[in-house]
């Protein structure tokens, strides 16, 4: 479940506009947008609200092959929606949790799903915020995993400066976990993913403006003007080790959670994967950094 949306939905988007230095209104243009999707969100087949209540877990098999046994730990998830990622995690034994996100509407909405599931504030505990503020916004001073990703990346213009804010927050011993879609996508065509079509390593902001939501398209929506930017693999490695972390791995995967290209097939596990005939690249992929 992303906690953030992609770029392109699906293969009826639109083309990417031009990129465009940083505007002014950025983080607010951002914020309206999702303020406005999270009851859209909340009531949406995507998000399956009442299955969740029901399963009480939605993460993915391989972040928690890779994240390992949570029992007993505390984790801070950035950029958390409204939380049912976070509180996987909690269904799964982590001692604590805590959601952060700039949403106060998805901030509300999962503190009430954390009530409805039973998790008092000393169990999920979640923070309105920007995540740049993190460190100063949230309840305790470290964690045992910091744990983000899924479409959360691409809203954010600093790099360097989201890896030294997660990694203040890696408790020593500890680590931080991240699963993200691969940048490798946003330089393919939005139409069939099978050539270049952008630049990779453009770094200016990316406005785009299209009413409804990756959990309900038909949607009706008001606030839909959104700026993006993409993050080449290696800008992210190099944060992450410049913040003060040990990369122990970084994988590539050849799946995505949705349909990002038309010519995508859903397998049977779910994933969807470009089709046979067309040459594999990197849909998304999963790190694991420590802090000494």
């Amino acid at each position: 479940m992303p906690a953030h949306s992609p770029s392109s939905p699906s293969a009826d988007a639109p083309e990417k506009v031009s990129p465009h230095a940083r505007p002014d209104d950025w983080r607010e243009a951002n914020r309206a947008l999702w303020d406005e999707r999270v009851p859209i969100h909340l009531a949406s087949d995507y998000y399956a609200q009442d299955d969740f209540l029901r399963r009480r877990d939605v993460l993915r098999d391989f972040e928690t092959a890779e994240v390992g046994d949570v029992t007993g730990k505390s984790l801070l998830h950035l950029q958390c929606h409204f939380g049912q990622d976070t509180l996987s995690w909690a269904h799964r034994g982590a001692a604590r949790v805590v959601g952060l996100d700039f949403s106060a509407p998805a901030i509300e909405a999962a503190r009430k799903l954390a009530a409805s599931l039973g998790y008092g504030p000393e169990r999920a505990q979640f923070v309105a915020a920007d995540v740049y503020d993190a460190v100063e916004a949230v309840p305790d001073p470290s964690y045992d995993i910091v744990y983000t990703g899924i479409g959360a990346l691409c809203w954010l213009p600093d790099i360097q400066r989201w890896a030294d804010t997660a990694a203040a927050l890696v408790a020593p011993g500890g680590f931080l976990y991240l699963a993200e879609f691969h940048p490798v996508t946003d330089a393919l065509d939005d139409r069939t993913g099978s050539r270049v079509a952008y630049d990779y390593f453009n770094r200016d902001a990316w406005e785009e403006e299209f009413p409804g939501t990756y959990a309900d398209m038909d949607a009706a929506t008001t606030h839909n003007r959104k700026v993006e930017w993409q993050h080449p693999l290696g800008d992210v490695i190099s944060a992450l080790a410049t913040a003060g972390l040990r990369i122990e791995f970084l994988r590539e995967h050849d799946r995505s959670l949705f349909q990002r290209y038309g010519s995508m097939v859903r397998g049977d596990d779910g994933y969807y994967r470009l089709p046979a005939d067309q040459p594999r690249v990197p849909l998304m992929y999963s790190l694991k950094a420590t802090k000494a």
